[in-house]
Formats: C-alpha cells, sequence, structure tokens
C-alpha cells in the first residue's frame, strides 16, 4: 500500500520536477564528491592561487624591481586575473570526466549525458565565486584593496567568463569522449594558454603588432574587462569587446548541444 502511493505521487510529478530532483540529487552528489574527497580539498582551492600569486610577486618583485600596473596595484591586478582564469580552467577541466564519471546514471531515462557536465559547471561557478568572496574579504583585512570599483559590472563579466566556460565544456566534454585522445592535450594546453591570457603578464607591454594576435583569444577580452570594472584607472589593451567574448562562448554552447543531441547513445555507451 505504502509503495502504491509511492508510485503515485512519482507519477503526479511533471517531467520539469522530476528533472529537477534529479538534477538537485546530481548536484548534491558532486558537491560532496569535490569538497569532501579528502580533509585538504577546500584547503587546495585556496592555496592554488594564493601559491601562485606568491610565486609570481617575488619574481616580479627580483627581476622587474616593481609591483604596480599602469592604473592597478600589481598584487590585486594578478589576483582577478588569475582567479578569473581559474573560473574558466577549473569549468572546462572538471567538466571533461563528467560523462565517465556519472555513466551509471544513464540507465535512468530521465539522465542524459548533458545532464552532469552542466551540473559540474554549476558547481564550479559556485565554488569559484565563494573562493573570490573570501579573497576580498581576506585582502580587506590586510590592506590590499580588491573591492570592485563597479561591483554589478565586475559581476556581469564574471558571469560571462563563466559562461565561456560553459560552452567550452558542452563541446570539449563530447569530444574528449568521443576522441579520448584528445584530453591530454587540452590538459597541457593551459599552461600556454594561461601566459597568452595575460593572467601573470600585462599585454600592454607587449608590442602592438602581437597585442593584435593575442586579441583572437576571447579569455583576453573577458580578464581585461573583468580588471576594468575592478580598477577605475586600468589601463586596458585596445580592441578588448565583450561581445567578441559572447560570440565564442553562445558559438560553443550551440555546437556542445547539438554535438550532445547528435550522438548522445554513443555517449550513453561510452
Amino acid at each position: 500500500m505504502a509503495s502504491a502511493n509511492v508510485n503515485q505521487s512519482i507519477q503526479r510529478r511533471t517531467p520539469w520536477e522530476i528533472t529537477c530532483a534529479v538534477w538537485y540529487a546530481m548536484f548534491m552528489r558532486e558537491a560532496l564528491a569535490r569538497t569532501t574527497v579528502d580533509r585538504f580539498s577546500w584547503f587546495w582551492m585556496l592555496a592554488e592561487p594564493i601559491a601562485m600569486v606568491v610565486v609570481i610577486v617575488y619574481i616580479r618583485s627580483f627581476i622587474m624591481g616593481g609591483k604596480h600596473i599602469s592604473g592597478a596595484e600589481f598584487i590585486p591586478w594578478l589576483i582577478v586575473g588569475l582567479l578569473g582564469f581559474f573560473l574558466f580552467r577549473e569549468t572546462l577541466q572538471q567538466s571533461l570526466g563528467a560523462i565517465g564519471a556519472n555513466n551509471g546514471l544513464f540507465a535512468y531515462r530521465q539522465v542524459i549525458p548533458v545532464d552532469p557536465v552542466l551540473v559540474r559547471c554549476f558547481l564550479e561557478g559556485v565554488l569559484k565565486s565563494l573562493i573570490l568572496l573570501i579573497f576580498i574579504a581576506a585582502c580587506g583585512l590586510l590592506g590590499i584593496h580588491l573591492v570592485p570599483a563597479n561591483p554589478l559590472v565586475a559581476l556581469y563579466h564574471w558571469f560571462a567568463l563563466w559562461c565561456l566556460g560553459i560552452g567550452a565544456s558542452l563541446t570539449l566534454s563530447a569530444v574528449t569522449e568521443l576522441i579520448p585522445d584528445v584530453k591530454p592535450i587540452i590538459k597541457i594546453s593551459m599552461l600556454p594558454l594561461l601566459i597568452i591570457s595575460g593572467v601573470i603578464i600585462p599585454l600592454n607591454y607587449l608590442p602592438h603588432w602581437l597585442q593584435e594576435y593575442l586579441l583572437w583569444n576571447p579569455i583576453v577580452h573577458g580578464l581585461e574587462s573583468l580588471r576594468l570594472s575592478f580598477f577605475d584607472s586600468y589601463r586596458s589593451l585596445d580592441g578588448v569587446n565583450m561581445s567578441y567574448l559572447w560570440l565564442w562562448a553562445l558559438s560553443m554552447m550551440a555546437l556542445g548541444l547539438m554535438l550532445h543531441i547528435r550522438f548522445q547513445h554513443r555517449l550513453k555507451a561510452q
């Protein structure tokens, strides 16, 4: 009798309610796995950007003898760039194994391969946003000004970078499942991408002819726009345009969704 009542309550649910319940369960599962995989999970989330900042500040002070960027202090400028890039990178990298890690859930017809990818993307956006808030609060206690000059604009640029990561995740999560040899190439490319995105080196110090080539990288537009929203007097590259970033983000989202729809049965069988 009790099981019959449960079945009836499930049958009365709309498909949208069932989908929301599935997504909530997947999100909680991924959140627990991401944050409690070991006792140092949260520590490493904070330690990586802190270690990068310390090392780069030391190298810059030792080699170049200065800690200032045109229109911004070097340490806040570096933190904003690192956290913005890590938002894109972790959204992409964490999604690459999402389909294989949740393969058992595809036995339920409500779960399709794109679901775990989107859940991981959402989780990374939440975690990286919390880490950004922690950095802003910690820098305030240390006397480092990291509060954005235009908070709403900064939030928009942060969201745009996240959407760029979602677009790359949707496309490459399908590609790496269909062609596994692509995954190591993507992971290796993250370090060169960090350098050419202007995360640690101010791109306006480079020759103009080189800047024109670097502006083909949509991450540059996102990071430079994010820094402009944090620092009022920051001098960015000429040619930075958020429309270009959104063109990449929306195009990759569309391509990724098409790949997931076209190869859904193959992705489930991987």
